[in-house]
C-alpha cells in the first residue's frame, strides 16, 4: 500500500503531463503483480466496492473524535478522505499494514456490516499518506490528474508500443491485467483483442486551416459532408454483444437502452448520436437531458428519441473494413445503412461541390434543415483507410462562423441575487505551448451566461466536486490535459490586450454548450485564436 499511495501522492503534486506520464511509467515498470494491475483498475475507473459507502468512512471517524469537531473540520477541508486522513487519531503498531492486493480482495468479498471493521484496522496501521490513499480507493474519486488515456499512455511507454494498441485489447482485458503486463514486458504475445463488440480506437480529423491547406489540397481527393451537431458515437453489435461507446472508450449504452434495443445488425458503426425534433434534428441542449445518465425512463426515452447519423463503417459483420479506402467503406456504408431501423440510423449526406469556393459558399450559408445544425464540414480523403489517431492529412474539420471554441474551465465565482448560492461566472482557458514544449492552460475569457438553470446546478456541482484551490469568492477548478470540463465558447469578435496575459480579449463571450464527451486535451490552441485575431 505505500508503493501506492506514494504514486497517488506525487501525482497529486505533479502538474505537467510528462512528469504524471514518467511517474505512472516507472510505477507500472517496478511495482509486482497483482498490484500494479489493481493500481491501474483503480486509475482508470475499472475498480469499484459496491458494499464500501462513505457513510462507512464517517461512522468509523465519528466512533473515534468528536462529531463536531470532524464537521467543523471537513468544512474547512472540504473533501472528506483528506480530512479523514489528517484527523485520524491513529493507534501506531496495532496492526500490521496492509498491501494494497489485500485491501482489494478483502473489500471485494466483505459484506456491508464488516467494511466498517476492515476500514478502521487499516486506518489505524497506515500512515497520513497511505491513510488518504485508502480512502480515495474505496470511494473512487482519486482527482489526481490521471485520465484512464493517461494511463495507457504510460503503459505504452513502458512497453514501447503504440497507445492505439493498448486501446485495441483494451476492452478484452480484465483486472489485474497480468497478461496485458506479460505482453509490454515481452513475456508473451499480445493479447486477443477478440472481445465481443469492443471498443475500436476513433479516428480523428485535424482542425482546417483556410489559408494554408486549401492553397496545396486538391478537392477531387476529397468528400465533404456535414460536421453534425451531436457527440462522437462508435455503436458497435457483435455476436450476443451490444455496445455504444463513446469517442474516449466509456460505454454509455445504459442511458440509452432504446438505441441499443433497435442494434439489430452485426457489424460497428462510426456516427453522431442526434436527437430527432419536430423538423429534423433537435439542439444539443436537448441531447444533454439524455447524457451523462444512469438509466432513461420511458418518459425521457419519447420526450428525446435519439438516433445515430453514422459516417462510417468498421465492421460488416466479422468483416475489418478499416483498410479499405473511405470510397470502398462508404459503398459498403450505404448498403448497410439501408437495412437498418431508419427512427435509429440514417446516413450522413455527401455534399457534392467543384471547388474550394463553392464549398465555402455552402458552409457559409447552409440549406434550411438538418444542416443548420451542423457545426461545419467534414473532409475526407477518398483513398484514406480509418487510421486510428489524428493523422494529418486525411480528414480535416472545417467549423462554422461564428465564432466557436473549445476552452477548458479554469476558474468559478459565485454570482449575485438569486445566484448567490452558486458558482455561475466561469473563467475558461485554452492551451499554450511553452519553451519547453510543455502545454499550459492560460485563461482567455469569462462568462456568466448562455446555460440552463438545470446547467447551472450541473456546473456548480462540478466546480464543488473539483475544486483545487480557494481564492476568497473563486474556487480554482481541477483543469490539465488529462482531466478537466471543455466549454465550447461562442463570441463575437476578439482584440489584442495588453492587460490580458493570453494577450487576447473576447466580446460577449458566453457558454453555448457544456462538452461532457470531450476531453480538455482537445480543447483549442492559443495560436488559434492569435490566426483569428490575425484576420
Amino acid at each position: 500500500m505505500r508503493a501506492f499511495a506514494r504514486l497517488l501522492d506525487r501525482l497529486a503534486f505533479t502538474p505537467a503531463r510528462n512528469g504524471k506520464l514518467t511517474l505512472l511509467r516507472d510505477y507500472f515498470s517496478a511495482a509486482p503483480d497483482p498490484e500494479r494491475g489493481w493500481a491501474l483498475a483503480s486509475l482508470t475507473g475499472a475498480l469499484t466496492f459496491n458494499e464500501a459507502k462513505p457513510q462507512f468512512i464517517r461512522k468509523a471517524v465519528e466512533a473515534r473524535m468528536d462529531g463536531v469537531l470532524f464537521s467543523l473540520s471537513y468544512d474547512y477541508v472540504g473533501d472528506l478522505a483528506e480530512t479523514v486522513a489528517l484527523v485520524w487519531p491513529a493507534l501506531p503498531g496495532a496492526n500490521r499494514e496492509p498491501e494494497l492486493p489485500e485491501v482489494v480482495d478483502a473489500l471485494r468479498s466483505a459484506s456491508r456490516r464488516e467494511v466498517q471493521a476492515l476500514l478502521e484496522r487499516w486506518l489505524d496501521a497506515l500512515d497520513a499518506d497511505g491513510r488518504w490513499a485508502l480512502l480515495k480507493l474505496l470511494t473512487g474519486g482519486l482527482r489526481i490528474g490521471v485520465s484512464a488515456r493517461l494511463a495507457k499512455q504510460a503503459l505504452a511507454a513502458m512497453g514501447g508500443v503504440a497507445v492505439e494498441a493498448i486501446e485495441e485489447v483494451w476492452h478484452g482485458q480484465h483486472a489485474p491485467y497480468e497478461d496485458l503486463f506479460a505482453w509490454l514486458e515481452k513475456r508473451s504475445a499480445k493479447p486477443t483483442a477478440e472481445a465481443p463488440a469492443r471498443f475500436r480506437p476513433v479516428m480523428l480529423a485535424q482542425a482546417l486551416d483556410e489559408e494554408k491547406d486549401l492553397s496545396v489540397l486538391d478537392a477531387t481527393d476529397y468528400a465533404a459532408e456535414w460536421k453534425w451537431d451531436g457527440i462522437r458515437v462508435q455503436a458497435a453489435h457483435e455476436g450476443d454483444e451490444k455496445r455504444l461507446w463513446s469517442r474516449t472508450g466509456d460505454d454509455i449504452g445504459k442511458s440509452f437502452p432504446d438505441l441499443l434495443a433497435a442494434m439489430n445488425f452485426q457489424g460497428v458503426l462510426d456516427g453522431e448520436l442526434l436527437v430527432k425534433g419536430t423538423k429534423g434534428v433537435a439542439g444539443f441542449a436537448d441531447l444533454q437531458q439524455r447524457l451523462n445518465r444512469k438509466t432513461a425512463d420511458a418518459a425521457l426515452q419519447a420526450r428525446y428519441p435519439v438516433f445515430v447519423r453514422v459516417y462510417d463503417l468498421l465492421m460488416d459483420g466479422s468483416e475489418d473494413l478499416r483498410s479499405l479506402p473511405f470510397r470502398q467503406r462508404r459503398e459498403r456504408l450505404e448498403a448497410f445503412t439501408a437495412r437498418l431501423s431508419k427512427d435509429r440510423f440514417d446516413l450522413s449526406p455527401l455534399q457534392p461541390f467543384a471547388g474550394w469556393e463553392e464549398l465555402r459558399a455552402l458552409r457559409a450559408n447552409p440549406p434550411a434543415g438538418d444542416p443548420a445544425l451542423a457545426e461545419g464540414l467534414m473532409l475526407k480523403r477518398w483513398d484514406s483507410i480509418y487510421e486510428a489517431g489524428r493523422p494529418k492529412g486525411p480528414w480535416f474539420k472545417w467549423k462554422r462562423d461564428p465564432h466557436l471554441i473549445d476552452a477548458v474551465l479554469m476558474y468559478a465565482q459565485r454570482g449575485h441575487g438569486k445566484r448567490s448560492g452558486f458558482y455561475s461566472d466561469f473563467t475558461f482557458g485554452v492551451w499554450k505551448e511553452d519553451e519547453n514544449g510543455e502545454r499550459h492552460l492560460t485563461p482567455v475569457g469569462k462568462a456568466y451566461f448562455g446555460f440552463t438553470d438545470e446547467e447551472l446546478k450541473q456546473l456548480d456541482k462540478f466546480v464543488r466536486d473539483h475544486t483545487a484551490e480557494r481564492f476568497g469568492p473563486v474556487r480554482s477548478v481541477r483543469a490539465g490535459w488529462d482531466f478537466g470540463l471543455v466549454l465550447e465558447v461562442a463570441f463575437e469578435g476578439l482584440n489584442r490586450s495588453s492587460r490580458h496575459k493570453s494577450g487576447v480579449a473576447m466580446r460577449f463571450p458566453r457558454i453555448h454548450r457544456i462538452r461532457w464527451d470531450k476531453p480538455a486535451r482537445e480543447a483549442d490552441e492559443l495560436s488559434s485564436l492569435e490566426k483569428l485575431l490575425d484576420r
